[in-house]
């Protein structure tokens, strides 16, 4: 595929500065873009790598310095260069039907241009959309609902009806709907409490690998449209996760925690149960968070405090040995001034 410049601006509503005829066939990095590429910066930091760049055309900011390169100016230069990668080389949708060595129950209803790969399963009283893509391994379970335009990758299990919006990416191994994890003590043993709720994940999100989302114990654990969770996530029963959130990788969720739209959760944060996640958070990797957030802002740190006074507290933590000593010896001073 070849595209001029007019053509790519045209497509991200951007301007060229330079040549507009001038032709690229493909993209790549400011260091190995070759002639017929384009490229980007996003960082003020590599700007002198645009005037020795062999791309063709770079993706700049306003007021960048272009070098004398042709360029394609846009407030956002990364989202513009995804957009073009999409463009470029996103393979168009082919269904292939319902292939040999897929199990597809005869209640099951199937949409219009779909792909179920060999080994997969679709169980009883599935309902499935349009232009859905079921890879090799899946197994959905008797009642759930898939949407329109879904691509389920190889091995993922989707639990007992369970419900999946429009455009949903799942990824390898991930598993929707297992048994949250609830048991009643009884003596020395533990009571299972069965888990009879559902989980819903609504449109646009996507689910890294190796992913596991617990159903409700009752009613609904819901992951709200638009979020992205990264690979090897634990998502507990109950939990509701708002709009546009990002959930970074090794995260843990406890139940029925509620997170608000538009909050960050950086690898490896753990929140307890039951607290709530106001919208607009950002809580930094390894946090520990065990009650409610109420403000929005930038939070770090076991236990969570805001930002600033984590880096204020984490500077501190190296001194404590120096700190105790001298408050061993300012009371050994003391208590010789009260002696005399």
């Amino acid at each position: 595929m070849k595209k001029t410049l007019q053509q790519i601006a045209d497509c991200l509503g951007a301007r060229v500065v330079g040549d507009p005829d001038v032709e690229v066939h493909g993209l790549g990095s400011l260091d190995k873009a070759t002639p017929g590429e384009i490229t980007f910066l996003a960082n003020p930091k590599y700007a002198d790598k645009v005037g020795t760049t062999s791309a063709s055309a770079v993706i700049l900011p306003p007021d960048a310095d272009r070098h004398g390169k042709n360029a394609i100016v846009t407030d956002n230069p990364q989202l513009a260069f995804a957009k073009l990668l999409s463009l470029f080389y996103q393979s168009p949708f082919a269904s292939k039907g319902v292939m040999p060595g897929a199990h597809v129950s005869s209640s099951a209803t199937l949409g219009g241009d779909i792909s179920v790969y060999p080994g997969a399963y679709v169980g009883d009283g599935v309902r499935i959309g349009d232009r859905v893509t079921i890879h090799p391994g899946v197994v959905i379970y008797a009642g759930c609902t898939i949407g329109d335009d879904v691509t389920i990758h190889s091995n993922v299990s989707i639990r007992e009806g369970c419900r999946v919006g429009n455009r949903v990416i799942v990824h390898n191994g991930t598993v929707i709907g297992s048994d949250g994890f609830g048991y009643v003590p009884d003596g020395r043993k533990h009571f299972k409490v069965p888990q009879i709720g559902i989980v819903v994940i609504e449109d646009d999100v996507e689910i890294g690998a190796n992913v596991t989302i617990d159903r409700a114990a009752l009613e609904r654990t819901v992951i709200r449209r638009g979020t992205k969770i990264d690979n090897l996530v634990q998502i507990a029963h109950n939990c509701e996760i708002g709009e546009d959130c990002i959930i970074v990788a090794q995260v843990g969720i406890a139940g029925s925690t509620k997170l608000g739209n538009n909050v960050v959760i950086g690898g490896q944060a753990g929140l307890a149960g039951h607290i709530s996640i106001c919208d607009n958070v950002m809580i930094g990797g390894q946090s520990g968070v065990s009650n409610n957030i109420k403000e929005p802002g930038v939070y770090s740190g076991t236990p969570t405090m805001p930002h600033k006074e984590w880096l204020k507290s984490s500077m501190t933590l190296p001194r404590l040995p120096e700190m105790r000593k001298s408050v061993v010896d300012l009371e050994k001073r003391v208590a010789a001034l009260e002696g005399k």
